[in-house]
C-alpha cells in the first residue's frame, strides 16, 4: 500500500473510533432471529399482506424467505430516472424466482440540477438530499424488510438514499444504477454554443437545438459531473455489482445487471449464510477507496460534501484534509469532460471501472480487504460483466487502456496529483477542481476582488461589460444556511468568456459549482460561509486575493487590524427564501451544517451556531 494512503486510513480509523464503534454496536443490536416482518402483531402484519397475490402471501407468511424493499427515485420527467419505471416489475419477478418476495416500499423525490440551474428551484438542491434521506427512512420504517434495492443516480439522490439506508445499517443494500444515455453532441461543442449564446451571437432557438442534441434520450448525462461521479463512488464503495455503473441504459446487459442485483440481494440477508449489511460495506477503508477513485478521475467537487455526509452516517469522520493529503499522492489517470474532450461512454469503452480499479489496486492506492455487495475483496471489481445465455457472468477485465487519451497509467498519468485541491487561509477553507483546468494553466492567481451577493449581479455586470479586466469574482451569501448552497453553473460561461478575452479570472464563493465546472480557477464551498461569520462577508471591491493551488493558499491581502474594523456586509437573503416553495424548508435550511461537514441538517447535534445575527424566515 502507498504509505500516505495507509496513513490517512489509519487517522480516519482513529478519528472515528468512538462514533464508528457506536454505530456498529447499534447495528448488531438491531439483528434478530427470523424475518423482521414476523415481529409484528397479527393486525399489523395483515396490512402488509392485504394486496399480495396468493404466492406472495404464502411466502411472506412463512418464516424463511426474505422480503426485499424497493426504494425508487423514478419519475418520467428526468432522463436519468425515467428508466426506473420498469425496474420494480423486473426485480419482483427475479426475486420471486429466488423464492423470496419484493415490495415497492416507497418513492423519493428526484430533482434535476440541470433543469433548475440558475433558477429559484436550485436553492432546494442540497436540502433535497436530506428530504430524500428522510423519505428513505420512512419507506423502510415499516420494519418488514430483510434487504433493500435502492434505485437512484443523480446529484443529491444517490447520497440521500445512502444517508437513509445507513440508518438501517443492519440491512443489506445494493444500489441499482440506470446507466448513461448514448453520446450526443460533443460536450466541447455544447460549451462553445453556450458561450456564443451568452455573447448574443446565436438565438434562443438555436441554443435550444444544441442543448437538445446534447441531452437527447433516456439515461444519465454523459459528461463527468456529479451524477456519474456518484456512480463511480458507489462502485468504489462496493455498493454496485462489479462493472454495472456505466452500462448504457435500455440494453440487454443493463437489464441483466438489474436481474443479477435482485438475485444477489436475496442471498445477502441475515436469513442466509452470506449476511452482508450495508453498515459493514461502508467502512473506513471503502471510504478511502472512494476518495482515491474521485481524485484519480477528477470527479465532481460536490462529492467533497456528499461523501463526508455519507461517511458520517456510518459513524466515519472524514474531512477535507483527508482529500488534500490523498490528492498529493494519487495521480490523475482519467480524463473525461470537463477534464478532457471525451465522455463517460468513452471511459467505458476504454476499459471503464474494471481497468481503473485494476490500475489503482495493483499500484497500492486502494484497499482490497473490504466487504462489497459482491463478496469480500475489491479485486473482483477488476472483472467486467458480460451476457451468456441471457445471464450476467463476470470475466477478467482489460489490462490495458483502449484509449490512452481517456485512461492512462499510474506510471504515465495525466498529472502526478489528484484532481481536487484544498485551499486555506484567512478567508477560510475551500476546494478547487484543478483537473478541469487547461494543461499548463497557472494555478497561482493574484488579482483585485469584484464582489457580488448573487449570481444575478455578476451576470448583469458581464452584460454591461464591467468584467473585462483582471479580477477574482467574489460571489457570497450562497452557502448552506444563506440560501441552500445552489450551484452557480451559469457563472462558468460568463467568466470563461472574460478569460478568453485575455484577462486573469478567478472565482471565490461559499456556493457550489457543478461537476461540469470549466476552465476558470475557482475556490468554492468556502467555509465558514459568509452568513455565519466567514471573512467573505468582509471582502470589498478592490481587495487583493491570492489563490495558489500548488501551496494550497487562499489569502485576502488585508491586514488583521483592517478586517477587524470592518462590518459584515448585509446578507439580504430573505428574498431568496420565498417562491417555488422555498419558504417551507426554513427548518431544514437553518440547521444545514457547513460544507466541510457535509452541508446536511441530519447531524445538527455537532452543529456550531452562526456567529452573526441574520434575518430569519
Amino acid at each position: 500500500m502507498n504509505s500516505i494512503v495507509e496513513k490517512v486510513t489509519a487517522r480516519i480509523i482513529e478519528r472515528s473510533l468512538e462514533s464508528r464503534s457506536g454505530y456498529l454496536k447499534r447495528l448488531e443490536e438491531a439483528r434478530i432471529e427470523g424475518p423482521f416482518r414476523h415481529q409484528l402483531p397479527c393486525s399489523n402484519f395483515a396490512h402488509c399482506l392485504a394486496v399480495c397475490d396468493s404466492r406472495e402471501r404464502g411466502t411472506l407468511r412463512e418464516r424463511k424467505a426474505p422480503n426485499i424493499a424497493i426504494v425508487s427515485a423514478y419519475n418520467d420527467m428526468l432522463s436519468a430516472h425515467y428508466t426506473y419505471e420498469k425496474y420494480p416489475a423486473i426485480i419482483k419477478k427475479t426475486v420471486a424466482e429466488s423464492g423470496a418476495t419484493a415490495q415497492f416500499a416507497g418513492g423519493v423525490p428526484a430533482m434535476c440540477d440541470g433543469v433548475t440551474q440558475g433558477e429559484p428551484g436550485m436553492d432546494l438542491s442540497v436540502i433535497s438530499k436530506d428530504v430524500i434521506a428522510m423519505a428513505t427512512v420512512i419507506a423502510l420504517s415499516h420494519n418488514v424488510f430483510d434487504g433493500a434495492l435502492m434505485l437512484g443516480i443523480c446529484d443529491k439522490i444517490l447520497p440521500g438514499l445512502l444517508l437513509g439506508a445507513l440508518q438501517f445499517g443492519y440491512l443489506p443494500v445494493i444500489l441499482v444504477p440506470g446507466g448513461p444515455m448514448t453520446s450526443g453532441l460533443p460536450n466541447k461543442e455544447k460549451a462553445r454554443a453556450r458561450e456564443l449564446f451568452a455573447e448574443g451571437k446565436i438565438s434562443r432557438d438555436e441554443m435550444l437545438e444544441y442543448e437538445c442534441r446534447a441531452y437527447h434520450s433516456i439515461g444519465t448525462c454523459t459528461f463527468y459531473g456529479t451524477a456519474n461521479s456518484n456512480q463511480l463512488l458507489a462502485e468504489m464503495l462496493g455498493l454496485h455489482l462489479p462493472g454495472s455503473s456505466f452500462v448504457n441504459v435500455e440494453t440487454e446487459l443493463r437489464d441483466g445487471l438489474t436481474r443479477a442485483a435482485a438475485t444477489r440481494i436475496t442471498g445477502m440477508t441475515h436469513l442466509g449464510d452470506s449476511y452482508t449489511p450495508i453498515g459493514h460495506v461502508v467502512s473506513e477503508k471503502s471510504v478511502v477507496n472512494a476518495i482515491v477513485g474521485l481524485l484519480a478521475t477528477g470527479g465532481s467537487t460536490n462529492e467533497t460534501l456528499h461523501l463526508v455526509a455519507v461517511a458520517r452516517a456510518a459513524g466515519i469522520r472524514i474531512n477535507w484534509d483527508d482529500f488534500s493529503d490523498l490528492s498529493y499522492v494519487v495521480p490523475l489517470v482519467v480524463r473525461i469532460y470537463p477534464n478532457g474532450p471525451e465522455d463517460i461512454n468513452a471511459f467505458q469503452a476504454a476499459g471503464g471501472m474494471a481497468l481503473l480499479i485494476r490500475e489503482l489496486l495493483s499500484n497500492g492506492y486502494l484497499h482490497d480487504d473490504v466487504q462489497t455487495v459482491a463478496g469480500p475483496g475489491l479485486e473482483q471489481y477488476t472483472r467486467k460483466p458480460v451476457l451468456q445465455n441471457g445471464n450476467v457472468v463476470w470475466m477478467d477485465g482489460p489490462e490495458k487502456s483502449g484509449n490512452e487519451e481517456v485512461i492512462a497509467t499510474v506510471d504515465k498519468p495525466f498529472a502526478p496529483t489528484g484532481g481536487i485541491k484544498v485551499l486555506s487561509g484567512n478567508l477560510g477553507r475551500a476546494v478547487m477542481k484543478v483537473s478541469a483546468l487547461k494543461d499548463g494553466a497557472d494555478t497561482l492567481l493574484e488579482a483585485p476582488a469584484m464582489v457580488f451577493n448573487s449570481q444575478t449581479e455578476l451576470e448583469k455586470a458581464f452584460q454591461e461589460g464591467k468584467l473585462d479586466r483582471d479580477l477574482i469574482a467574489v460571489v457570497r451569501f450562497q452557502g448552506p444556511q444563506a440560501n441552500g448552497m445552489p450551484e452557480l453553473h451559469k457563472l462558468i460561461t460568463n467568466l470563461s468568456i472574460v478569460m478568453d478575452r485575455g484577462y486573469q479570472v478567478g472565482l471565490v464563493t461559499d456556493g457550489r459549482l457543478s461537476g461540469a465546472s470549466g476552465k476558470v480557477p475557482f475556490a468554492i464551498h468556502l467555509t465558514p460561509e459568509a452568513l455565519c461569520g466567514g471573512m467573505l462577508a468582509k471582502v470589498q471591491d478592490g481587495d487583493i486575493i491570492r489563490m495558489d493551488a500548488k501551496t494550497g493558499t487562499l489569502e485576502l491581502k488585508v491586514s488583521e487590524e483592517d478586517l477587524a474594523a470592518r462590518e459584515y456586509a448585509d446578507p439580504d437573503v430573505v428574498s431568496h427564501r420565498y417562491g417555488v416553495g422555498r419558504q417551507i424548508f426554513a427548518p431544514l435550511r437553518k440547521d444545514l451544517m457547513g460544507a466541510e461537514e457535509g452541508a446536511s441538517s441530519l447531524f445538527t447535534y455537532v452543529q456550531e451556531s452562526c456567529k452573526v445575527t441574520i434575518p430569519r424566515d
